[in-house]
């Protein structure tokens, strides 16, 4: 018996005939364009079209080869679905037409006289080559297309690795290599990051989230520079225009539509290097804007639904750029659910970050709702299982919510208040040791009844200064965006050490370097997932401008001559990541109790002040001390050292007394910000194991272990008290 050929199948025959095509009527789902055995299959979604086409392009063609109105027998629902024989999927690019009533002030926006992208289309092309201005003229930009889902992922699984094992390093596709100095043979692309996954190997980090890799238009920014003339870009991309489909613009094959396996290769060589990929997504709004904005998709087939609207018709505007999705409509759930999962499904993302995540959960009226459907949904969706799902606890309109995201035992949220708590502290506010320690101890204040891992900790962000910015202005220096300086937050806690700016005097460079250290000292020793801001490790500077969406430039790019300039600070930081994968105590997801819970003699966590066991809380006071005893490390299930984290945000230098070891053991010095880092395992002990003179602004990290034979000869020597 032979098997039948597939074409003899009933449903790859062709039922109808329109123009020069046959086609049949399609399946509903999947929505978007699907090859099917002899053809493609076109499902497209709108509630209050009254006709719809297929509209047929070669590629790169200016007008259509083809419309094909879809017969009314060919709608199920509110679906339109046909399968078209015959198509060169080679040569193929699509979008739809939907005719129906215009009348905004009951929702309706739609216009026959726009040829519309797929909202579910895998490839856009249009914007192939980064910053290319297109053909204004075109009838059509943003081009949907079928891809070929043939990539070899060569047995690639999801590392999967503990959320409190993470050290996140949150980088821009194409800032990263852009800069002549990256030296890699595909600047700005993925192939460009690529060759670098050596240097964050060596750093340590284990994740890397990427800012919006969603396509989006770079161009679709009016403003040029006040000083130069030059045009500014969409740079951040946060304006997302197709949601299935990665950025071509990012990839070195993008011209030849390579875009998706270019990204692939990247994922897998990444998962290879047991790094993981966050993907920054952006389900908020999108990059058609309000009633003055584009129309790209959503608001010619079905602006009623997919966005919030007022009762007159107009756009929320709850993200602060023109619309809001409105995510929480049961045909937007679909859409939201269904792009993640072919993230995770296609591309093997390991977790994503909401931007604006509190819109997340407001109904269509913008009502924050008490169980909203649409982050219920993602936080059990079973092929989201094991994805990582980071909110950005906040929106435009101030909902914030960190601390209180709906979360559903899934969810993590970037800890605005761990940023701004640390950073008040180090620059030597007063009043702020408790909420440290509350802070470093992972936020159960906030996260109660969650995971320590529920917060992401961060001192600094691509929304914000630069870790050598924080340290180096204390005003924001936006001018070069073309706002008057008006955009950007004005609420730093930035501290200049004493001078604005690039400063010649070696006092304030050198306070500088320590405060980077101090901060990048607590973020990796705190409980919680600590992320670093790409460039942070080797002081990479935007000249105090904290809001470089627009600048594609050398303000935004990674600047690799950095890695050599300014070598201490990278070693340090490197150090430091290692000194946390090392100690598993760093890393416990349980909040700690201050108690003994295993018989070890000592507290999870203890704190101190200047004198060991004796924390000054006043707020005076600007010295904390932190000792984890390693015995309660993963809650008891490994054994690991002491850690004893000291920082003195003083403009003076104090003798802290350190707390008494178990016998045998002593204190080791890791790292003091002020003077050197040592590397982990081999820590000299301490001249003297009672006391140690901490300098000003500035901190240590001592690990307490067995005494080998020359620490006890030290200690014999040293046997005289604090």
């Amino acid at each position: 018996m032979t098997t039948p050929d597939m074409r003899e199948r009933i449903d790859g025959f062709p039922t109808h005939r329109i123009g020069p095509y046959r086609v049949r009527a399609g399946r509903p789902f999947p929505y978007g364009a699907t090859p099917v055995p002899g053809g493609v299959n076109f499902s497209v979604y709108s509630d209050g079209a009254t006709t719809m086409s297929l509209v047929l392009f070669e590629r790169g063609a200016a007008r259509p080869s083809a419309e094909l109105e879809f017969p009314p027998e060919f709608c199920i629902g509110s679906v339109y679905a046909m399968t078209v024989f015959g198509l060169d999927l080679e040569n193929l690019e699509y979008g739809f037409r939907a005719d129906g009533p215009f009348d905004p002030a009951r929702g309706d926006r739609f216009d026959a006289g726009k040829v519309l992208s797929d909202p579910y289309a895998r490839l856009i092309s249009g914007r192939e080559v980064w910053g290319t201005e297109p053909d204004w003229d075109n009838v059509y930009h943003y081009r949907s297309q079928v891809v070929h889902d043939d990539f070899d992922w060569g047995g690639d699984q999801p590392l999967r690795i503990p959320a409190e094992d993470l050290v996140i390093y949150e980088t821009h596709v194409r800032g990263f290599t852009r800069h002549a100095s990256s030296r890699v043979s595909a600047p700005g692309t993925y192939a460009g990051l690529r060759e670098k996954i050596p240097y964050l190997r060596e750093l340590g980090v284990n994740c890397v989230e990427l800012l919006p890799v969603f396509e989006f238009d770079e161009l679709d920014n009016p403003r040029t520079d006040p000083v130069s003339g030059e045009r500014l870009y969409n740079y951040w991309g946060y304006n997302t225009v197709s949601f299935f489909a990665p950025k071509a613009g990012y990839a070195a094959t993008g011209p030849f539509g390579m875009q998706a396996d270019e990204f692939k290769t990247l994922v897998k060589e990444l998962h290879k290097a047991g790094i993981e990929v966050v993907l920054d997504v952006v389900f908020n709004h999108t990059a058609e804007g309000n009633e003055q904005g584009p129309t790209i998709s959503f608001r010619g087939l079905d602006n009623a639904t997919y966005y919030m609207l007022t009762p007159r018709g107009e756009y929320y505007n709850f993200s602060g750029t023109g619309n809001t999705v409105n995510c929480n409509h049961p045909v937007v759930r679909d859409f939201v659910l269904s792009c993640l999962r072919h993230w995770v499904a296609e591309y093997h993302i390991d977790g994503f970050r909401f931007d604006l995540a509190a819109i997340l959960d407001r109904a269509p009226d913008g009502t924050p709702l008490p169980n909203p459907p649409l982050l219920e949904q993602l936080a059990h969706d079973p092929i989201l299982r094991h994805t990582k799902l980071i909110a950005e606890a906040w929106d435009a309109a101030g909902l914030y919510q960190v601390g209180n995201f709906p979360n559903y035992g899934r969810w993590s949220e970037w800890n605005g208040k761990y940023r701004d708590t640390v950073r008040r502290f180090v620059k030597g506010e007063p009043g702020l040791v408790g909420e440290l320690a509350t802070r470093m101890a992972g936020s159960p204040d906030l996260y109660q009844g969650r995971t320590s891992s529920a917060s992401v900790n961060f001192i600094t962000a691509h929304d914000g200064f630069t870790l050598a910015d924080l340290v180096s202005y204390n005003d924001k220096h936006n001018e070069a965006n073309g706002e008057n300086n008006n955009d950007g937050a004005n609420d730093n806690n930035s501290w200049n050490c004493g001078e604005e700016g690039p400063s010649a005097s070696s006092h304030v460079r050198e306070l500088r370097l320590r405060q980077m250290k101090n901060l990048l000292t607590i973020l990796l020793t705190s409980q919680g997932i600590p992320m670093i801001l790409a460039g942070d490790e080797v002081g990479r500077t935007q000249l105090g401008n904290n809001n470089t969406y627009c600048q594609d430039n050398e303000l935004s790019w990674f600047d690799w001559g950095l890695v050599d300039a300014n070598a201490e600070l990278l070693g340090f930081v490197r150090s430091m990541i290692a000194f946390r994968h090392a100690h598993p105590v760093l890393r416990t997801s349980d909040h700690p109790t201050g108690t003994d819970r295993v018989g070890s003699g000592y507290p999870d966590v203890s704190w101190h002040g200047v004198r060991a066991w004796a924390p000054d809380w006043a707020d005076h006071c600007r010295v904390l001390a932190m000792m984890r005893c390693g015995r309660h490390a993963k809650s008891g299930s490994v054994a690991d050292d002491h850690v004893y984290v000291a920082v003195n945000a003083h403009w003076e230098a104090h003798d802290l007394e350190l707390p008494a070891l178990p016998e045998g053991q002593r204190w080791h010095l890791f790292a003091d910000t002020g003077t050197t880092v040592h590397p982990v395992g081999a820590e000299p002990g301490l001249q003297h194991p009672w006391r140690y003179h901490l300098g000003a602004h500035s901190a240590v990290v001592l690990v307490g272990r067995t005494a080998d034979r020359d620490d006890h000869q030290i200690q014999k020597e040293n046997h005289r008290g604090f």
